[in-house]
């Protein structure tokens, strides 16, 4: 992570996060970063489907898709990246360890990562298969395979602004 918020700090951008399925671990493993209020601006926990859409998630999106899906997930990394006028929007959501009573549908230790790229309005997705026993050490591969995920996109982003 130090290494995304180095990053983020030598070319002046910003981040945001909203997550469901971590409650707000990857934005504590971000500002646990010295430094990281210079490119942080906003982390939302949006456990309930009422504040996905409160926070620009459309309803649409979550009767089609259910919040267990990626397009949900992007969906999430839009929302948060327009809400906060950041340069990237992170979202996290899925079923770690549990049963949901409200949303029925989607399988069970399936997360979804979204980060969104609001320069060239591209979206880098990941899903992941949790599976330790843990929420706690689930949320840990979460973080670890979102910083994978920035690294790629790094790369990505890069070769397409050299083309």
């Amino acid at each position: 992570m130090d290494e995304i918020i180095n990053y983020l700090k030598e070319n002046e951008e910003t981040i945001s996060t909203m997550e469901s399925a971590t409650g707000g671990a990857l934005a504590s493993s971000i500002t646990n970063i010295s430094g990281s209020s210079q490119v942080f601006k906003f982390g939302a926990v949006t456990y309930s489907n009422e504040y996905k859409i409160k926070m620009g998630v459309l309803p649409s999106i979550i009767s089609k898709y259910s919040v267990y899906s990626l397009e949900c997930a992007r969906a999430m990394s839009l929302a948060i990246t327009n809400y906060t006028t950041s340069n990237y929007g992170v979202s996290v959501t899925g079923k770690i360890n549990d049963k949901d009573p409200y949303n029925k549908y989607g399988l069970d230790n399936e997360v979804f990562v979204s980060l969104y790229v609001k320069k060239s309005d591209r979206y880098y997705d990941k899903v992941i298969k949790v599976k330790n026993q843990t929420r706690k050490l689930n949320k840990e591969l979460v973080i670890e395979e979102f910083i994978n995920l920035f690294k790629e996109m790094l790369e990505k982003e890069k070769g397409l602004s050299s083309n």
